[in-house]
């Protein structure tokens, strides 16, 4: 049966205005609006509801896929005429993924869980402008049969290939094909346009990966809770939390055959755990060539225009600047101050929901429809400029990074008097002039940033991104602390740190936060690197990594800590925040993030992080234009 929705927008209707070259009421010409944030005047909803149904389409080996289409309507009659098609390929009941971050330990699922387009303002908008809106559940998912065969696996990215194909050669459709969709369903539109397939003509990939090791094992740092929940996650919506059947399986009986076949899915928490270096090549999981990365140049090639949309504390924002630098089509580049997933600002979420409907629909009307908004006229890149929490601005550059001014601050030592610490060091301008000077401390395996971090947001365990006040984590480490700032900083881009350290073990991890602590001494998070001190060796990169240092973590590459001091050398995420005057900037080295990454060890080692003449530890700060 097919599932019908019809929603009535008789005010939407009335307040929209005109298509370009018409006239509103009165004879006065239509405005034209087309910048960030804004659409207006090119484009108008011309329905009032739309239909939904959901069919299997068969794969060139016979797996079949169900694929689910939302048409516009009046009323409840669908619209004949072809019209381009947007479409996700989906690891999640082929819904978006935001749906993850509703299912808790305390929520049951929904048993039928809505239609792409019901929860979706930004596909609900699309669907009235005239667009097919569609989803297909990758193989070995939701009620899609087949074996799961990996990440972004071969046979999963020709599916995306032959789906493109048979989207673009239906009646419904103009032949004019786009993808949407975020996490999973963003980096699966990469993986898509390796294939070059002709009819897609734009992508909108929303917080997706450009490489699998960075993000699983970051710095060489197993991120083992990401992978238990995401992992345990998807094997519940494998083979437990049923997807809806497709129309044609009134029964059920084909979405239970489904299922069955999903039991033999590839293990997960198996397949990473083992590949602990970027050169691991296991048949199912080879770092070099499963993954948006490892089709890299096949990406580029294509040229599909691409829109590449983000957070500041979301997981990939690092691969989003980075797909920016090295992709070859036409693109743009959002970033905004939000996480992954779900926030604890309901007015940031609602200008997130806001922003990304706008401007994924000026860029499918541009490369879909046609239609001349100059969305390409204006700057490529628009990010926000974050102060407190709950106050950020808008702004635009041509080019990543900015233009900025770097300043180096040394590790001092202290007391800075602001925090009890294990060291209360300072960070100086002034390079050290001690011929011997280190802070050493046992590492406190208990430290943690806790289980609201943007790893935990990002698979869905802490639907909020909310993290505590540092200064109980500030006081299990090492902390680095400048006096109180005479006027604003903005910080606008990738600090980069290097430290010279030992251990009384031959590895040791080191967890590396910028924070900013207030006139009260409350310190908030701003962003984070790691490195495992094992995998210190700089190597150049596979792509422009815009000058970071890179670490290639190849098992030939992994050499135990000397007993002389070790140079380690690591980026953190990127941000855009203003540090307010009379606040502090404070660099925290922790040895341990318990709830967010495996420990090198059980046995806790005692580092040397190291301040002299020889040993100079120090951050770079990329010093945005203006600030003192």
């Amino acid at each position: 049966m097919k599932r019908i929705t019809a929603i009535f927008v008789p005010a939407l209707l009335v307040a929209c205005t005109p298509e370009p070259g018409t006239e509103a009421a009165g004879g006065e010409a239509t405005a034209l609006v087309s910048e960030f944030g804004r659409y207006e005047g090119y484009s108008e909803p011309r329905y009032d509801g739309w239909i939904t149904t959901s069919r299997y389409v068969e794969m060139r080996d016979g797996v079949r896929l169900a694929v689910e289409t939302t048409r516009p309507a009046l009323g409840t009659v669908p619209e004949s005429e072809p019209l381009p098609v947007v479409w996700t390929h989906s690891r999640y009941h082929r819904n978006p993924s935001r749906i993850i971050s509703v299912l808790t330990p305390d929520l049951d699922p929904i048993p039928d869980i809505r239609s792409m387009v019901d929860a979706n303002e930004d596909l609900q908008r699309l669907v009235l402008h005239g667009y097919v809106v569609a989803a297909a559940g990758v193989r070995g998912s939701g009620a899609s049969f087949g074996r799961y065969e990996g990440l972004f696996s071969e046979a999963e990215t020709a599916d995306a290939v032959e789906l493109i194909e048979w989207l673009a050669s239906q009646p419904w459709s103009d032949g004019n094909v786009g993808m949407y969709g975020g996490s999973y369903l963003g980096i699966t539109q990469y993986m898509a346009a390796s294939g070059k397939p002709p009819a897609l003509k734009a992508i909108f990939p929303d917080v997706a990966a450009l490489d699998m090791y960075d993000l699983m094992y970051p710095g060489g740092v197993y991120r083992d809770d990401l992978i238990q929940h995401w992992g345990g996650l998807t094997r519940e919506f494998d083979t437990t939390i049923p997807a809806p059947a497709v129309d044609e399986d009134v029964e059920g009986v084909l979405l239970r055959e489904a299922m069955e076949e999903h039991e033999d899915n590839w293990d997960v928490l198996e397949q990473y755990g083992a590949g602990r270096y970027r050169d691991h090549a296991a048949p199912e999981l080879a770092w070099e060539r499963h993954g948006p990365s490892g089709v890299l140049e096949d990406v580029l090639e294509a040229r599909i225009p691409a829109y590449h949309w983000n957070g500041w504390y979301d997981i990939f924002v690092t691969d989003a600047v980075l797909w920016f630098e090295n992709y070859r089509g036409p693109q743009k580049l959002g970033i905004g101050a939000w996480p992954h997933a779900g926030m604890p600002d309901p007015d940031l979420m609602a200008e997130r929901i806001h922003l990304y409907a706008i401007e994924q629909h000026r860029w499918f009307d541009y490369w879909l429809k046609g239609i001349d908004n100059g969305v390409l006229d204006e700057a490529p890149i628009h990010y926000a400029v974050m102060n407190d929490p709950g106050d950020w601005r808008w702004t635009s550059t041509d080019a990543w990074p900015p233009e900025t001014t770097s300043r180096r601050l040394f590790l001092a030592p202290g007391a800075s008097g602001s925090v009890a610490s294990v060291n209360d060091g300072g960070l100086s301008p002034d390079a050290p002039s001690a011929e011997a000077a280190f802070d050493e401390y046992r590492v406190d395996l208990t430290t943690t940033t806790g289980t609201s971090s943007r790893w935990d947001n990002a698979v869905g365990a802490a639907p909020e991104m909310l993290y505590p006040d540092l200064r109980e984590t500030d006081a299990k480490s090492l902390t680095y602390t400048t006096p109180p700032l005479e006027s604003d900083l903005t910080i606008t881009g990738h600090p980069v740190v290097t430290l010279w350290v030992t251990s009384s073990q031959r590895d040791a991890d080191f967890f590396v936060l910028l924070e900013e602590v207030d006139a009260a001494g409350s310190s908030r998070y701003v962003t984070e690197g790691v490195l495992r001190a094992s995998h210190r060796a700089l190597a150049e990169a596979p792509w422009d990594n815009l000058g970071l240092p890179f670490q290639r973590s190849y098992a030939s590459d992994v050499q135990p800590l000397p007993d002389a001091p070790a140079e380690l050398k690591l980026d953190l995420h990127p941000t855009s925040t203003v540090f307010n005057a009379g606040h502090r900037l404070r660099l925290t080295v922790m040895g341990a993030d318990r709830d967010n990454a495996e420990e090198v060890s059980e046995d806790p080692p005692t580092v040397r992080v190291y301040r002299s003449v020889a040993h100079p530890s120090s951050v770079e700060l990329p010093i945005a234009e203006g600030s003192s």
